[in-house]
């Protein structure tokens, strides 16, 4: 079974689009967010997925992603809500500049989470506000969905991995991680038992939340040696980067806690 999982990861970065963090990626941030949710805030979330086939926030942190083989249209329409580019404004977001129409993923944070705060919607309305949340703060805490416009967040930036071809988006999203060899529930125990990393996003608490994290995370993105010298990917370079797409998961669960207990913890 994890042969499979880590095979079909890797069919995704020789071939198939860039989907933040992966399956993996997106699983351990919502499962890093359960463990810091309040009881009262748990309680709301599980009501909410109860008839899911997995009700857990891991079992629906892909399903933004899976939208574009489930409902074409919602999945056309929601796919600029994963990311923003900020990269080349030196890191600092203005709506009407870089989220216009309010399509990316620090105003879809916004949006949503008042959907789900908000008891007088629809279960189902709170439900798939639910899921969008639960992607898109793990989509704003992987550094390339808030990079660069002219190189598409990386997408565009061609590297090889064990002799593999991909793109630098591809991987931060899913490479990186699949070189520690783990499965969810090893990777889980991992992330767990890292001391709660520094947030570099408090430093200016002037900015809303899913804006300070956009910005912290183009900082990470835009920091020397990221963006390789060379295609070939060397050990040297997931020795060094691994840990920092390991932290932005920590961060994202916490970030994702925070703002699921604000929303159902009330």
């Amino acid at each position: 079974m994890i042969r499979s999982f880590f095979a079909s990861a890797a069919l995704l970065l020789i071939s198939g689009p860039a989907l933040a963090w992966g399956p993996l990626g997106h699983r351990l941030v919502a499962d890093l967010a359960w463990d810091d949710m309040s009881p009262k805030a748990r309680a709301e979330a599980q009501k909410l997925l109860k008839g899911e086939a997995e009700p857990t926030l891991a079992g629906v942190a892909n399903w933004a992603d899976e939208l574009r083989n489930t409902d074409a249209a919602l999945g056309k329409k929601t796919a600029s809500w994963h990311y923003v580019n900020i990269a080349e404004e030196g890191c600092r977001y203005e709506s009407n500049r870089d989220c216009r129409n309010g399509d990316c993923v620090v105003e879809a944070i916004r949006r949503q989470s008042a959907i789900l705060a908000d008891r007088k919607r629809s279960k189902a309305d709170r439900l798939q506000a639910l899921k969008f949340v639960v992607h898109f703060v793990g989509d704003v805490h992987q550094p390339l969905h808030a990079a660069f416009a002219h190189d598409k967040g990386g997408n565009t930036v061609q590297v090889n991995l064990d002799g593999r071809g991909t793109n630098l988006h591809a991987l931060w999203d899913s490479g990186l991680l699949r070189t520690a060899g783990l499965d969810e529930a090893a990777y889980l125990q991992r992330l767990r038992a890292m001391p709660a990393p520094s947030d570099t996003s408090v430093a200016a608490p002037s900015r809303p939340q899913p804006v300070a994290w956009a910005e912290a995370s183009c900082a990470t993105a835009i920091s020397p040696g990221l963006y390789p010298q060379r295609a070939r990917i060397d050990q040297a370079y997931v020795q060094k980067w691994r840990p920092m797409a390991e932290a932005q998961l920590r961060l994202g669960g916490v970030h994702l806690a925070t703002v699921l207990n604000d929303a159902l913890g009330r």
